[in-house]
């Protein structure tokens, strides 16, 4: 089945309404003989004459009457769908909004993000979700508004990103813990007993790479799946945990954190988003809002 050509709608609204091929072709801009066969295709198209003469003029068939105000709604909605976005009132913004994050990122961000929003537009509410993988899926499907993690291979490539901050990884162990003393050398690290934080299960990471070149390898005894958990075993143990600086800032307080006695790249954090969303006001705005309480 071959499909309709909408831009009839626009001509039979018009030609219902005129009730006459001149005057309506006038009002769309077009010839009389481009009307008369513009009226021969809808006519074609819903098999019935809809409009028929009658001594001068055309009057509308049954047909036409009934299709009158349908058409007219239909001709009204497309016209709202395409009109430019209006000015956004986030007063009366009423929307959930669905955020993927990474472990700390609500605990160290999340506060100053929900005043902020608050205060901006209380009728919206935030949904913080886990990132267990880095799938840009959920951004595709509409399941995930915002996302926030590292770009990376396997992203997807309409995935459109910004970046947030730069982090880089740092040393955290407790209060009184014996490197919270003295200068941190890579065997001092490296010979304590480490958490060592890892999604996939692995036992070694680019930290362990980079203790490689001094004839070093730490002590790993315990592998946990986030930074939050791995900052709660080394608060309460003599565990040396090893996480992202700007990412765990509440989560280390009352800590003692140390750079790492070895050179690590930085990383950067971005704000990821599907390109569907691109032009939706309170999407715009909320992206602002996370870029700004990241920036601070």
């Amino acid at each position: 089945m071959s499909t309709p050509d909408l831009n009839l709608l626009v001509t039979l609204d018009v030609l219902l309404a005129e009730g006459s091929v001149v005057r309506a072709a006038k009002r769309l801009r077009l010839s009389p003989s481009a009307m008369s066969r513009a009226l021969a295709r809808l006519r074609a198209t819903t098999g019935d004459p809809l409009l028929v003469r009658a001594g001068r003029g055309l009057v509308p068939t049954p047909r036409a009457l009934e299709l009158r105000e349908r058409v007219g709604q239909l001709v009204q909605d497309g016209k709202t769908v395409l009109r430019p976005a209006e000015t956004l009132d986030l007063k009366h913004l009423v929307r959930t909004f669905t955020l993927r994050t990474g472990d700390g990122f609500v605990e160290n961000f999340g506060p100053d993000l929900m005043v902020r929003v608050a205060k901006e537009a209380p009728g919206v509410r935030l949904r913080f979700v886990q990132k267990p993988d880095k799938d840009s899926a959920p951004l595709r499907d509409g399941t995930v508004d915002l996302e926030t993690g590292v770009v990376v291979k396997t992203t997807g490539p309409e995935v459109r990103a910004q970046a947030l901050f730069r982090d880089r990884f740092i040393g955290v162990v407790r209060k009184g813990h014996p490197l919270s003393r003295g200068k941190i050398t890579p065997s001092r690290y490296a010979g304590g007993r480490h958490v060592y934080v890892s999604r996939h299960g692995l036992d070694k990471g680019p930290i362990d790479e980079a203790l490689e070149p001094f004839g070093l390898q730490r002590e790993i005894v315990t592998i946990v799946d986030g930074f939050s958990t791995a900052l709660a075993l080394a608060r309460a143990s003599d565990l040396i945990a090893s996480v992202p600086e700007r990412h765990t800032g509440n989560l280390r307080a009352g800590m003692h954190s140390f750079p790492l006695p070895v050179a690590m790249p930085e990383v950067t954090v971005s704000l990821l988003w599907h390109p569907r969303l691109d032009a939706d006001p309170a999407h715009r705005w909320l992206r602002s809002c996370v870029r700004d309480v990241c920036g601070k």
